[in-house]
């Protein structure tokens, strides 16, 4: 029988595991050009160091879950947060640009093996009623990341140097790992799982709608969004002060976003994802059309975030509610698929905004946003979010 206060903190430890690992993924943005200037790269070349981590952590989180084997999970969880803080540290000491690229691999490791392990931990963890709650604040630490974990690491970069924020973040994942090993229950593995036997899971069309969905709603998002700077600034005029202010919006919506689709999802997964890809899908189109005024961007970038806010806890919802046998090895899929999705959108948004322009970007988010509709409307889906 889980014990509800204990299950609880358990679920919490968890989301400062999301938050830490997104967190670390995501601390170059801020420090690009301080990273190059130290390491003597461009700034695009230092950029490699976001896709490196993207690529390894879509790549390990498939493959990691069949080597974990019957690893009690919290042990691994453990040790996972230890090779997350060890890459932050190497980052810290890199002496040159290789040497940072290594850094990166391990923070990939590390970031694909706990998500892959969190998404589905919540029904360990609290009772059956109460899955959805705690799937939503697993991945409010993915949401909290953006609005919190990044600009704090920019803000510990100006107050000292790009190195501190990464030992911030290194120590942080430290402190992480005591509260896993301390918060949670002992987490036996439900069953052994081989890759072949996750590799099967896309067979399953419930499961393959969902990675489908999943792929061209965070494709089309990371196109438009990689670029909503330049795109803000050509529309609004907006100054960098005042786009920082607008993101900082977009990603407090995203929070309430994730909440307020955790909820719906547990109770219909296709119906929550259908308004969340229509909303992103309008909202984006509109930007350049209707984003002239600061205020009326405001407005589009809170509904944005608000929307694509619930991307990831709706998506896994409906993964684990397409193969609840199976909870850890849909879960690695879906972090795989996630991350790649990461990678592609922005290198596709890349090519249209330098072929077309940086408003282009925003109608390429909006037809794949429409295209992820047509296939959560048509595909096969789980009756309920219920796992």
């Amino acid at each position: 029988m889980r014990s509800a206060p204990r299950g609880w903190l358990g679920v919490a430890a968890v989301a400062s595991a999301t938050f830490t690992v997104v967190t670390s993924e995501m601390l170059p943005v801020g420090l690009l050009t301080p990273i190059g200037s130290a390491l003597k790269v461009s700034e695009g070349t230092a950029g490699l160091t976001l896709t490196v981590t993207g690529v390894v952590g879509a790549v390990s989180a498939p493959l990691l879950t069949p080597l974990l084997g019957r690893f009690d999970r919290r042990t691994v969880l453990c040790a996972l947060m230890a090779v997350l803080a060890a890459g932050n540290l190497l980052a810290a000491w890199s002496a040159n640009f290789a040497v940072m690229v290594v850094a990166r691999v391990l923070v990939g490791i590390g970031m694909g093996g706990v998500w892959a392990i969190a998404a589905g931990l919540a029904a360990r963890l609290v009772a059956r009623k109460a899955i959805g709650s705690a799937t939503s604040l697993i991945f409010s630490g993915i949401a909290l990341a953006s609005v919190l974990g990044v600009p704090a690491g920019t803000y510990i970069g100006e107050l000292a140097d790009w190195r501190t924020a990464f030992i911030a973040v290194g120590a942080l994942a430290l402190v992480v790992l005591v509260a896993l090993a301390v918060l949670l229950p002992r987490l036996p593995a439900e069953q052994g799982v081989l890759l072949g036997g996750v590799m099967r899971l896309c067979g399953e069309a419930r499961v393959r709608t969902g990675l489908g969905v999943v792929a061209l709603l965070v494709t089309g998002h990371f196109a438009a969004y990689t670029y909503v700077r330049p795109v803000l600034e050509e529309v609004s005029g907006a100054s960098a002060g005042t786009i920082g202010t607008l993101l900082l919006v977009y990603g407090i919506a995203g929070v309430a976003g994730n909440f307020a689709a955790g909820a719906g999802a547990g109770r219909s997964p296709r119906s929550t994802l259908m308004v969340i890809s229509a909303v992103l899908a309008t909202t984006v189109v509109l930007v350049p059309v209707l984003g002239g005024s600061l205020l009326t961007a405001g407005v589009l970038l809170a509904v944005w975030g608000l929307s694509y806010g619930g991307v990831s806890v709706s998506t896994q919802t409906w993964l684990l509610a397409s193969a609840p046998q199976a909870r850890e090895a849909v879960s690695s899929l879906f972090v795989g698929v996630f991350n790649a999705a990461i990678a592609l959108g922005a290198l596709t948004g890349g090519l249209a905004a330098d072929g077309a322009g940086a408003t282009a970007v925003m109608w390429l988010g909006g037809v794949l946003g429409v295209a992820a509709l047509a296939v959560t409307a048509l595909g096969k889906a789980p009756s309920s979010g219920r796992h």
